[in-house]
């Protein structure tokens, strides 16, 4: 086998290794490496090799989960007026939320709050980008901005574990509804 052929093999264990945590965190805080390699199908050498211990895991999936979350924002309103990618975006950030939720609870108070740290203002600013687009459009009120927005959304995170599937996903449309702007003259 060749060299870049290896690198491809490395590389799709530790997103398949990535993914199987991924995963795991939707289901449950309680998140075991062994289990996670089953569910990647790779042994716990090849694990342990991508990440060291679980902190470094539990990092790169919120890691990801952020980079993936921040670059949706372009790609939505490419794709859909910006009413409906904020919609989207939004709906995204429940996924994501429910997962970050796993990993802060997985991971000791300073990793998680430097990891935390860290995410903030690309995800402002990708919110931000989604309400500016809506502004510009005339369909979001123009007296909102991402950190107000963010502040909202925040208070998601008190719901319980048991909660979260039923009432995040509706919270988040009356946030979205009072994101729009509601002037009856057009």
């Amino acid at each position: 086998m060749s060299a870049p052929a290896r690198r491809t093999d490395a590389a799709q264990n530790r997103t398949r290794i990535v993914e199987a945590a991924r995963a795991a965190l939707a289901e449950s805080n309680h998140v075991h490496l062994n289990e996670i390699a089953k569910r990647a199908g790779v042994g716990q050498g090849t694990l342990y090799r991508n990440f060291p211990n679980r902190e470094a895991l539990l990092a790169e999936v919120y890691r990801r989960d952020v980079e993936e979350l921040v670059t949706a924002a372009s790609a939505l309103l490419a794709e859909h007026e910006p009413v409906e990618a904020l919609r989207q975006w939004l709906d995204r950030v429940i996924d994501y939320a429910e997962i970050k939720r796993g990993v802060l609870a997985a991971l000791e108070p300073t990793a998680w709050q430097d990891l935390v740290a860290h995410s903030h203002n690309p995800i402002e600013s990708a919110l931000g980008h989604l309400l500016d687009a809506g502004k510009t459009a005339g369909s979001i009120r123009t007296d909102v901005d991402a950190p107000g927005v963010l502040l909202l959304i925040a208070y998601l995170s008190r719901l319980d574990r048991g909660e979260w599937e039923s009432m995040a996903r509706p919270l988040m449309n009356v946030i979205l509804d009072g994101l729009r702007r509601q002037d009856t003259d057009r």
